[in-house]
């Protein structure tokens, strides 16, 4: 493996995952299209298929000076960014999707986003592990009202050190 790749996460066409990944294989390009295999059924017969695990993205890993070669593939769109660069994914992320994928038929995705009025857990930080509710969404930050000894703070925290109750 070559220690200077780094795994980015593309936006394609709905429903040119696999497109994207056979075009890219064309291009010699290290990429990842997880596939889930999933159980269809027809008026007639029951069959497994393999779909894509995250509707609309393709993974691919690449010296970051040829990173932008990558745009020309027909059926990307752009990068998945991430503070106004394009998302960097860990290898142990795609090692872990892989090694859930071998383990496991049948995989449901579902993006959890803290609705307002909604309850949460707090994930990390000096508050962890307290209970509120969000009160305002902006951005990747979420305004949550905590109740403690009596009164009510509220505090800004990311997105992502926020869980569904």
């Amino acid at each position: 493996m070559n220690d200077n790749k780094i795994w980015y996460a593309l936006y394609t066409r709905p429903r040119w995952e696999k497109k994207v990944a056979a075009l890219l294989i064309e291009e010699g390009m290290e990429h990842y299209c997880p596939l889930n295999k999933v159980k269809k059924q027809w008026s007639d017969r029951k069959k497994y298929v393999l779909e894509p695990l995250f509707k609309g993205y393709v993974f691919v890993r690449l010296e970051e000076k040829n990173k932008w070669t990558v745009k020309n593939i027909e059926g990307v769109l752009n990068f998945v960014y991430w503070n106004g660069e394009p998302a960097i994914i860990r290898d142990a992320e795609i090692d872990t999707i892989r090694k859930f994928l071998l383990e496991f038929d049948d995989v449901h995705v579902k993006q959890l986003n803290p609705q307002l009025n909604g309850k949460v857990k707090i994930k990390q930080g000096l508050l962890m592990d307290y209970h509120g509710i969000v009160l305002e969404i902006k951005g990747n930050k979420a305004r949550i009202k905590i109740d403690s000894m009596g009164m009510q703070l509220s505090a800004v925290f990311d997105l992502k050190n926020l869980e569904n109750l």
